[in-house]
């Protein structure tokens, strides 16, 4: 969400989110169509009939496809690249037969675009590189064909993504109805845009100046089906959001067991900000300031600060599929001049012993 705004927002945008969506996953499970299932619903083959221009046989064709695809990755009968150009084919003059052989991957994109898989998918990285040197190629060639490939160009662009397109075409991606989620969640956003009690945190200058009426939401789902709306766009600080990544790159980095030698992980019943420890003498979890502190100290400890500094922001741009995370120096420089607490609870956590032996950065 773009809005720094305390929870009233937020809470409001959540609770309607869950609501629909267990209202909209209950309706599917009840016509016999659990997450995953392979059959199309009316929206997502609506949606493929218009890219495709076959609307009346859309749904004999899908289901076509959905079968061969099946049986060429469980009974290995036919190669899947193949299924796939035969589902995008357009029939061009120009061939031995006064027919060619072309499939459109234009529309193939718009298909996965359908099911909620964007071009910059890094998992779609190199047969949209290899979509784009061809049609250099063919721009130097003045063709006028452009984005209708023929069977092995078409074959030789999809082949390094050519599972995670199998797994959309089959309709196996976790939201399967992605349409009619979308339809769900614009109508939960314009709910709650009309929200605007709260305010944006002013503890520090860079916090307070931002706009109240930036409004954005951004959906990722776990087989990377993304949905943006409004201000999704605009950057923004993660501030407090920034506990959880940190505590997920220290748990992959050096387990989970040493990472709770150091933090626990029990709701405390206090302020996020509160100078106290559990009774083990460590914080209670680390999405509070103690906790937070604490794994972040852990991360790559025995590295400069700058190669610090360059670990994390390259972990959380791959956290972001390689697309745009920066650093905003002057929130930095802020908070830093702001920080007395977090001095204190650092300082009070040296005291107690809360820091690795080998730390020699606390505070």
């Amino acid at each position: 969400m773009q809005r720094l705004f305390k929870f009233t927002r937020f809470s409001s945008l959540n609770f309607l989110i869950l609501k629909r969506s267990m209202s909209f996953r209950g309706r599917k499970e009840s016509a016999g169509q659990p997450p995953g299932s392979e059959e199309h619903s009316q929206q997502n083959l609506r949606a493929i009939g218009e890219i495709l221009n076959r609307k009346t046989s859309v749904a004999a064709i899908m289901s076509k496809t959905v079968e061969g695809l099946n049986h060429a990755y469980e009974l290995r009968t036919s190669d899947p690249e193949d299924l796939i150009f035969d589902l995008f084919q357009v029939n061009q003059k120009g061939g031995p037969d006064g027919l060619e052989e072309r499939a459109s991957i234009s529309k193939l994109i718009k298909v996965l675009r359908s099911f909620g898989l964007r071009e910059t998918d890094p998992r779609l990285r190199t047969m949209m590189e290899r979509i784009r040197h061809y049609e250099e190629e063919e721009d130097d060639e003045h063709d006028t064909r452009s984005h209708l490939y023929t069977r092995q160009k078409f074959k030789e662009c999809i082949h390094p993504s050519v599972q995670l397109i199998s797994q959309a075409l089959r309709n196996h991606l976790i939201i399967p109805s992605w349409g009619e989620f979308c339809s769900k969640i614009k109508e939960v956003f314009e709910e709650c845009k009309g929200i605007t009690t709260g305010e944006v945190a002013s503890y520090i200058p860079q916090l307070a100046r931002t706009d109240p009426n930036l409004w954005g939401m951004s959906i990722c789902t776990i087989d990377g089906q993304r949905f943006s709306l409004g201000d999704a766009s605009t950057p923004f600080c993660f501030q407090s959001v920034s506990k959880a990544f940190n505590y997920a790159i220290v748990g992959s980095d050096m387990g989970a067991d040493f990472v709770h030698s150091y933090v626990g992980y029990e709701p405390s019943g206090r302020l996020f900000n509160e100078i106290c420890l559990d009774g083990n003498g460590k914080p209670h979890n680390p999405m509070i300031n103690a906790g937070a502190i604490i794994v972040t100290s852990l991360i790559k400890n025995g590295l400069t600060m700058a190669d610090r500094f360059d670990f994390v922001l390259n972990e959380y741009r791959k956290l972001a599929g390689g697309e745009f995370v920066g650093f905003n120096n002057a929130t930095f420089l802020s908070e830093r001049d702001t920080a007395d607490r977090n001095y204190a609870l650092s300082y009070y956590m040296k005291e107690n012993r809360c820091f690795p032996s080998w730390n020699t950065r606390a505070p």
